[in-house]
């Protein structure tokens, strides 16, 4: 019995229980819908925005630190949000995280693959739909992946290979405050950073209303909602990393001291 392509009902899954499937029948039970393909693009990418804003948060403890005195001691609250990222039941979460990017990303490079083809090519791809016009963001959510994955890499490199990785192989972690004042310590890198998290705000200002919309849960009335929704929930994050590293740039640089700030 051949499956159908699409829309493959739990008789179809049922069918194959009792046996070793052939290259072929796992194939076409493998096959998704594109409905399907954006459910998992959806719900992989909410879970990533999640995980960004826990992220932001334990980073701006370090702003936090600063006006409290207590930046680059072991008392200050960023020391406290990196020791909880420590904690063995989120070091378990790293790999879960590893697989939502890489399902995402895979879904990502597929749809929009489809996408092409079904337009008829790039050129007419990039022409975007003659209907309801779409945003610059929308028609390049690929290319702003792209550039937000120059920032994972960045990120795995300077912080994440130097704290979680070392732990995990029995090493001890080097001092976050240090990580970030050798990371922000020249301007150039700071605007660089903030250029990443612009893309990555594009990104999720799309990618944040279509996610719900993926899921059924908006309507012509919630969708302007969400879509405002998504824009102060991304300049929160966009913004809360943005000043973390401005931070971490005054303090290398003694901005502050020479404000008289602290």
């Amino acid at each position: 019995m051949k499956l159908p392509r699409k829309n493959i009902s739990l008789h179809g899954f049922r069918a194959y229980s009792d046996r070793i499937l052939t290259i072929k029948e796992y194939k076409n039970i493998m096959a998704l819908s594109s409905i399907t393909k954006k459910l998992i693009m959806s719900i992989s990418g909410l879970f990533l925005i999640v995980f960004l804003l826990l992220h932001m948060t334990i980073n701006f403890f370090s702003v936090i630190d600063t006006f409290n005195g207590t930046y680059g001691t072991a008392e200050g609250l960023f020391q406290a949000g990196c020791d909880f990222m420590a904690l063995p039941i989120v070091t378990i979460m790293v790999p879960v995280l590893a697989a939502g990017f890489i399902v995402h990303i895979l879904y990502a490079i597929i749809l929009t693959a489809g996408n092409i083809k079904a337009r008829g090519g790039l050129k007419r791809y990039e022409g975007g739909s003659k209907g309801k016009a779409e945003s610059w963001a929308a028609k390049n959510m690929l290319l702003l992946g792209i550039i937000v994955l120059g920032l994972v890499a960045f990120h795995l490199n300077h912080f994440w290979a130097k704290m979680q990785l070392l732990e995990f192989q029995g090493h001890h972690a080097e001092n976050p405050y240090d990580l970030l004042n050798a990371t922000f310590q020249n301007w150039w890198m700071v605007v660089l950073y903030i250029i990443w998290f612009v893309a990555l705000g594009l990104h999720l200002c799309h990618g944040f209303w279509s996610a719900f919309q993926s899921l059924g849960l908006s309507n012509k009335i919630w969708e302007k909602r969400l879509t405002w929704i998504g824009y102060a929930f991304v300049a929160i994050i966009v913004l809360g990393f943005c000043v973390v590293a401005v931070n971490a740039f005054c303090q290398v640089n003694g901005c502050f001291a020479c404000c008289g700030c602290c």
